[in-house]
């Protein structure tokens, strides 16, 4: 396995303990990313290969891949080796996993995609490689061209690998735009110029220079740049060229002549890019550049068969993806035709007419828009798959939270726009209108103004308003000289103060009058305003100041932030890439975060939660994190009830170095203050209103609205934002049944709203579709008559009251699931088959649809048709509601998955608290990992919640243990009813001298040291095996319980018919050993004894927990010590690696994804040995722990140093959690997940795992 070459070392020695550090993790986490949108300046900015697709912001590369399961794109990857801007990339056609890509720093890199590195670079190549291409005909080549030529030819690897000159394809009279080779031309490659002309070069025949210009330039030396090229896949010689004015062209390599050209409706419509489309022959694509018009064309015809219009930006490149992606496979009807009747008279479907099939061509084209907005789109259906609008392009100096709106980020770039994002849901809602230089900083105005100041590289200051979308105020007296700070009084809000690269600081109103103006000795880079008057702090933060009290970057500084709520915790953002975290007290660093791609410039605190911070780079992403880990006390202490001091503090003290942290900001004080008002519920109030300033956003709000109905609050006092993010299903219908009625009445004010917003025909489509799936027809064909869809209103007007084509619409509905068409939907709803329209959804991944659906069947709004049947065989209502329930907690149990594996665990437990499942809801914050979120809910939830809320409370219990706070950890487990055995282990853990062990175990009411040892012995006397080992564990000479509980489990598992149940108390109760008593030279037998038998009794628990990424890697484990160690443990190697290939074959189906290889069925005696396992393990006690870990930000990619997990051998994606050697690493999940069922370092230590 792969990662026993990385720490098998540690198994041969015994004796290395010295010099071994804790093991850790990063305190602060990311929680969201604002990924940069794809840049207009260079041609072959985005690529595709099988189920990926690839796009160039202006620094780094961003991969997305199918996730096969919810049949959706992801973020993969974010490649960002490059410093400069990058040119050009190219996919491998041999291999999908590599792909080459260019940048102005004459740098080429090939990367591969699975791993995520780097596989070779060609440094200082000559000339920028402006274009570059894998070439067809050979395995390791990539040829590349800088803007005269030649094109170079660079052999990466093998016995011939080295860069070389193409004999032919240089000296060029005119700059090179693009070239293309042939695909099945061996050799043949075309250059398109900017003189309009091109170069096509093909081995064996004449080289043709400088032809085929557009026949209006003939004769002129005008230019008329080559915009796109591409070779017809279906042809030797046939090309598309584009031209910036001529237009489209169809050409002959071979005769050199033009065959056919191709007419735009109107003369201003131009094209810049083209893509032909593999899956329909002689079709292909074009994107006009004023505005995103996608256009279809046959070479048939000069005109295009179909026009679409997609954004109002215009289109920068296009791609077609060759295979359409799959089908999602996980919910497909139990046979092939369920719904038709062996009697009925089916016909079969008939096929496409001509016309329809010529029309639309199926696949996607990944299109890249000039304003930085990427999408898939689906060209059979007509709709997006995916769209990422409005991304920053460049650099982002600056970030800023709406002060009376925290949910809205505005962000300021180098491209010229100011961006306001919705952190919640991660997308763009506003943008400036662009053009004005490099943007600085911003400030948002007071109050409700809704505008921002943003100042700039040469255009001075402006005031942008927001709603209106346009620009209201400009200030200019810093004449041309860069703006580096703007700052809106938040006391005065007519005041506005700038500071330039010209040594001023200027305070003006708003109407553009001078207050004051102050002189500083050099360029000042910040100024701000006091909170408490009206005075204005300048500083210069330049290297020296910072870098003298806090040692640590590498580079300048550019973000500085103090944390609102405590006073000693200042954030640092340099040009090292990194994020500093620093305690001023002692003037040492925190934490450092690694994830960004580039100089960091900006950071800014939620205003509502002082624990979320925001921060931008020059790799175009701005990013969230929590910074809550740092103030796990505090968070614990309010859990536990403590008092008010243990809490919240005044400035003075906590400054202090070495007091515990204290909340000490506004936002804590308003809270005790709302709190301190309260007569009755203070303590629901308490966690709750905590809860939302601790956690990130990103539904911790949403989890405690539901809680709240669950409650029985009354529903008016909802926040208004409530029907955005996941309702209670009993307000779902009701909720959606109103927006559906506003979007028919509002009529379009005179200049319409933010970014394309829907016409008005749109708006009643989406109304009909909602009522629509309400179920409420009528109201549906009425809008469809209005809207002129008579064959739609026609069809389905029977299903208002009559019943007997009900089998002419089953087959139609039947014809167009096959054809996966959305007008299947209208069919299903009319005759009241719920469960197939579900299912439809469901198969392609339309999970909130499905929910709806489901949830307006339940309350009786969709009425299956009653057909005549035979007598006996009628379905009462009754029924129908049951099974419409059932399919409703299917729905939402799928859809709370979908949260839960991307990363979005709070939004799961979302899901499952909407249909009231509270134990599942509690077992997603659990394995999300949300344990202080988990034990608020429950405590407020009660009885239902109890036997989730008092799990959580045990493994934050260990969390105290880590961090040391051993009078926390007994306080949280005194909480949980039946306690004793949770704080036996807690006491026997606890490292301080006797006294402090007595008063530690007089809290929680168990004997003294020296009273357990008497008592053990006694027990011992009795052979009471598990009061000995309890007993001695508590005395001054724990390690005498280790022999007595391990020769206890060794006899048990001697035997053949041993259970889980039996051995695993005492193993659990012996693994709590003090650490220095464990570590004992005179220890060492049984410590490898203790350790191999955690580490199998762990992998049968894992293989309970269905926790299959490490069921693996702890038998591994496993075997490893029994080959390495002295010991006489019951278990051989043969017989764990026949254990662990019966529950591979056993378990294959479950885990198996869609590209694996073919399904072979277990043997009988691997059969046999698995039902035996299972017999062993029987069930978890908790039922909705079972399922893998994944922490918030999973999936979330970082640009870090790229750690390799030692258990898997992968590359970790996600938060890293590093193992007390300070190298090996794991994923946090990976190490959660063993924690919970092997306690010791998988490195074979003895120490004890604790990633909570």
């Amino acid at each position: 396995m792969a990662w026993m070459t990385y720490i098998s070392n540690w198994f041969e020695q015994d004796d290395w303990y010295e010099g071994l550090q804790r093991a850790n993790m990063s305190q602060v986490r990311q929680v969201g990313l604002l990924a940069a949108g794809c840049q207009p300046w260079n041609k072959d900015v985005c690529a595709a290969s099988g189920d990926r697709f690839a796009y160039c912001a202006t620094l780094a590369i961003y991969i997305y891949q199918l996730d096969h399961r919810y049949n959706e794109f992801k973020l993969h990857a974010i490649m960002s080796e490059h410093k400069k801007t990058i040119t050009a990339i190219s996919w491998c056609p041999h291999n999908p996993d590599l792909f080459a890509s260019g940048s102005t720093d004459n740098l080429v890199i090939i990367w591969n995609v699975a791993e995520q590195k780097v596989i070779a670079k060609l440094d200082s190549t000559k000339g920028i490689p402006a274009s570059l291409s894998w070439c067809w005909n050979a395995e390791d080549v990539v040829a590349f061209v800088s803007h005269r030529g030649p094109l170079f030819i660079w052999t990466i690897s093998g016995p011939d690998s080295g860069v070389i000159v193409h004999k032919d394809a240089h000296s060029f009279l005119s700059d090179i735009c693009m070239f293309r080779w042939h695909t099945h031309q061996k050799g043949k490659v075309v250059f398109g110029h900017i003189d309009g002309s091109l170069s096509i070069f093909h081995p064996g025949n004449k080289n043709q220079k400088h032809v085929l210009r557009p026949e209006s330039l003939e004769g002129t030396d005008e230019e008329d740049p080559v915009t796109a090229l591409e070779w017809d896949p279906l042809s030797t010689d046939y090309l598309l060229v584009v031209n910036l004015h001529y237009g489209i062209r169809l050409v002959d390599s071979e005769s050199l002549s033009c065959i056919t050209t191709f007419n735009l409706p109107s003369a201003a419509a131009s094209v810049q890019c083209l893509a032909w489309v593999p899956s329909a022959p002689g079709m292909f694509i074009t994107g006009d550049s004023q505005v995103g018009v996608l256009r279809i064309w046959n070479v048939s015809r000069t005109t295009p068969i179909d026009n679409l219009k997609l954004k109002k930006t215009g289109f920068h490149c296009l791609h077609v993806l060759n295979s359409p992606p799959r089908k999602k496979f996980s919910v497909q009807s139990p046979t092939k035709n369920h719904y038709t009747s062996s009697t009925s008279e089916a016909v079969p479907p008939p096929t496409l007419t001509q016309n329809q099939a010529f029309s639309l061509p199926p696949g996607h084209a990944v299109c890249c828009f000039l304003d930085g907005g990427v999408g898939l789109y689906d060209m059979g259906a007509k709709k997006w798959d995916f769209l990422r609008d409005l991304g920053h392009v460049e650099t982002i100096f600056d970030c800023k939270f709406k002060p009376d709106d925290p949910n809205l980020l505005a962000t300021a770039s180098f491209d010229g726009t100011i961006k306001v994002w919705d952190i919640n849901t991660l997308t763009a809602v506003y943008t400036s209108p662009g053009n004005e230089g490099v943007i600085y900083s911003l400030s948002w105005a007071p109050g409700g103004l809704n505008c921002i100041a943003g100042g700039t590289s040469r255009n001075g200051a402006f005031i942008w308003n927001v709603q209106k979308g346009k620009i209201i105020q400009r200030f200019n007296e810093h004449g041309t000289n860069g703006i580096f700070c703007v700052a809106w009084s938040h006391k005065d809000s007519k005041r506005i103060a700038t500071c330039s690269s010209d040594g001023f600081c200027i305070i003006r109103t708003i109407d553009g009058k001078v207050l004051h103006k102050y002189k500083h000795p050099a360029a000042v880079f910040g100024c701000d305003w006091s909170q408490n008057n009206n005075t204005v702090r300048i500083w210069d933060y330049t290297q020296d100041a910072c870098i003298n009290i806090l040692n640590g970057h590498t580079a300048p500084v550019r973000g500085l932030m103090w944390n609102t709520e405590i006073p000693y915790l200042l954030i640092s953002g340099s040009w090292d890439y990194t994020i500093k975290v620093w305690d001023t007290r002692e003037g040492t660093c925190v934490d450092t975060v690694y994830d960004h791609g580039a100089d960091v410039y900006g950071l800014t605190c939620h205003p509502s939660r002082p624990f979320t911070m925001a921060s931008c780079s020059r790799d175009s992403t701005v990013r969230l994190w929590s910074l809550t880990a740092l103030v796990t006390p505090v968070q614990i202490n309010i859990l536990a009830d403590r008092s008010w001091e243990e809490i919240i503090g005044n400035t003075d003290y906590a400054i202090e170095p070495g007091t515990p942290p204290l909340l000490c900001g506004k936002v804590s004080r308003d809270i005790r203050q709302e709190i301190e008002k309260l007569t009755a519920n203070s303590q629901v109030k308490k966690l709750r209103w905590f809860s939302e300033c601790l956690s990130p956003p990103g539904g911790s709000d949403n989890l405690w609205n539901l809680v709240a109905v669950i409650k029985g609050q009354d529903d008016s006092l909802l926040p208004q934002n409530y029907c955005k993010g996941i309702m209670h299903l009993k307000h779902l219908i009701k909720f959606r049944t109103s927006e559906a009625q506003e979007l028919t009445t509002v009529k379009m004010s005179k200049f319409g709203g933010g970014i394309g917003v829907p016409t008005k025909e749109e708006r009643l489509k989406e109304a009909a579709e909602i009522h629509l799936r309400l179920g409420q027809i009528q109201r549906y064909c009425e809008l469809m008559v209005e809207l002129g869809e008579w064959d739609k209103a026609l069809s389905i007007a029977p299903g208002v009251s009559v019943k007997y084509w009900k089998k002419l619409m089953q087959r139609r509905a039947d014809q167009l699931i096959q054809e996966d068409k959305d007008d299947v939907i209208p069919y299903c709803i009319a005759i009241g088959d719920v469960k197939k329209l579900v299912h439809f959804f469901m198969s392609r991944g339309q999970l909130k649809e499905a929910l709806l659906v489901a949830q307006a069947a339940c309350e009786g709004n969709m009425q299956p048709l009653h057909v005549s049947v035979p007598k006996g065989a009628s379905y009462s209502d009754d029924i129908y509601k049951e099974d419409y329930n059932e399919l409703l907690h299917k729905v939402s149990k799928e859809l709370a998955e979908w949260y839960f594996q991307d990363g979005r665990a709070v939004l799961a437990a979302c899901c499952h608290l909407a249909i009231d499942n509270i134990e599942l809801a509690m077992a997603y914050l659990i394995r999300g990992n949300e344990l202080e979120l988990a034990v608020c809910v429950g405590t407020v939830l009660g009885e239902s919640a109890a036997p989730a809320t008092h799990y959580a409370l045990e493994l934050l219990a260990r969390k105290c243990m880590m961090i040391s706070v051993w009078n926390l950890a007994a306080d949280l487990l005194l909480m949980i009813p039946d306690n004793e055995l949770h704080l036996i282990k807690l006491c026997a853990f606890y490292p301080g001298c006797t006294e402090e062990i007595n008063d530690l175990h007089d809290k929680c009411k168990l004997p003294t040291v020296e009273e357990c040892m008497q008592l053990a012995e006694t027990a011992h006397a009795d052979d009471n095996i598990f009061e000995t080992v309890k007993y001695y564990l508590l005395s001054q000479e724990p390690e005498k319980a280790l022999p007595i509980g391990i020769s206890f489990v060794k006899e048990y598992i001697s035997s053949s018919d041993w259970t889980l149940d039996t051995i695993y108390p005492v193993l659990d109760l012996l693994s709590y050993i003090r650490t220095e008593k464990l570590l004992l030279h005179t220890c060492t037998e049984a410590r490898n004894e203790l350790l191999i038998l955690c580490g199998y009794i762990g992998a049968l628990l894992a293989i309970r927990r269905q926790y299959q990424s490490i069921v693996p890697a702890l038998y591994e484990y496993t075997s490893q010590l029994l080959k390495r160690r002295e010991v006489s443990v019951p278990l051989k190697i043969e017989y764990l690696s026949e254990e662990l290939d019966a529950w591979r074959a056993c378990t294959q189906s479950t885990n198996r994804s869609l590209e694996d290889s073919p399904y072979t069925p277990p043997s009988d005696s691997q059969r046999m040995i698995y039902a035996t396992l299972l017999k062993r393990l029987k069930e978890e006690s908790l039922k909705g722990i079972i399922g893998p870990d994944y922490v918030t930000g999973s999936n979330l990619p970082s640009h870090s140093d790229i750690h390799i997990s030692c258990l898997t051998g992968l590359k970790i994606q996600g938060p890293v959690f590093f193992l007390e050697d300070g190298k090996s690493a794991i994923s946090l999940n990976d190490a959660l997940m063993w924690a919970k069922v092997n306690p010791f370092s998988p490195l074979g230590t003895g120490i004890r795992l604790n990633p909570f």
